[in-house]
């Protein structure tokens, strides 16, 4: 099963390297034990404002936290200083604001800017990962695994911590876990994950909680939205990315979470996408982000 093979276990690959490497992610050009606060301090119905000041102008962002209130809880945590994370040059925790003085560190025309790495090149992070948000919560699945899809959600949702957890060293892993996605690689297949029920593969690999089928998708990535970049299911951090790209960039709809969309600056998005690059579409000249604070009204308006 293709489906099982590019979405899923390439994404196991990802996953390898972003441990191996410290690849905190990206999203992805066409063309070429949550950490995050459940309790939100944001009332219904309200839209926070998130005002990016950079060296070429301010973008004004509002936030979703209707679709994607622990993204949003976590943005607004890193962007105003309340929430803790580790520095990763000196390894300390610090809470003070994340995103002041740091860059959009991969921009490409007609498509989007991304920024929020401490470390300037797209592999760094808060020292912590979670959760995507990208589709409703549907039924949950449980017994016989019978088709396709419902193998590839099993994979993604189950397989896919277990494997990231064990840092790809199999001596961590179990053979049986191991030998089943060895076999789904080689037969470009899922029929191997349909031999043991849900309920196997939960008390095998330890996972808590229980597995769902996806709903309704949240958010599409379009144009002027603002969306988490990752290194596949549920590695969110803290960079995050504006889709510049007038038809908006389906081909990432259910692999990222989209929290919010510019109202304010789209201008000043565009400016900085057509910057002159380097290697790694990073402008030879910094685009610094000057500061991020979020600003929560206290009732809907």
């Amino acid at each position: 099963m293709k489906k099982i093979l590019v979405l899923g276990l390439m994404t196991f690959f990802l996953f390898s390297c972003a441990q191996k490497t410290g690849k905190e992610g990206n999203a992805e050009n066409k063309s070429s034990e949550t950490a995050v606060a459940k309790q939100s301090v944001i009332a219904d119905g309200v839209k926070p404002v998130a005002v990016i000041e950079t060296n070429l102008g301010t973008i004004k962002v509002e936030l979703w936290p209707d679709k994607a209130p622990v993204t949003v809880e976590n943005f607004i945590g890193l962007a105003n200083g309340t929430k803790e994370w580790t520095d990763p040059l000196s390894g300390t925790k610090t809470k003070r604001p994340f995103y002041d003085g740091l860059i959009f560190h991969r921009v490409i025309k007609d498509f989007m800017i991304q920024g929020g790495c401490p470390l300037g090149n797209g592999t760094g992070g808060p020292g912590y990962k979670f959760e995507d948000e990208v589709y409703a919560r549907g039924e949950e699945i449980k017994g016989e695994i019978k088709d396709d899809e419902t193998a590839l959600t099993v994979f993604q949702t189950v397989f896919l911590p277990y494997l990231q957890a064990g840092g790809g060293d199999r001596s961590k892993l179990d053979k049986d876990i191991m030998d089943i996605t060895d076999a789904c690689m080689k037969n470009n297949n899922g029929t191997a994950i349909m031999a043991h029920p849900v309920e196997y593969y939960i008390e095998k690999t330890g996972f808590k909680g229980k597995v769902y089928r996806n709903g309704k998708l949240l958010a599409p990535v379009a144009y002027g939205t603002i969306a988490m970049a990752n290194s596949g299911p549920n590695t969110n951090g803290s960079q995050f990315f504006i889709v510049t790209k007038k038809d908006g960039t389906p081909w990432l709809d259910g692999k990222h979470t989209v929290f919010g969309k510019v109202i304010e600056g789209m201008e000043v998005a565009h400016k900085i996408e057509d910057v002159e690059k380097g290697a790694q579409d990073k402008p030879k000249e910094d685009v610094k982000i000057v500061k991020i604070r979020v600003e929560i009204p206290k009732d809907k308006k």
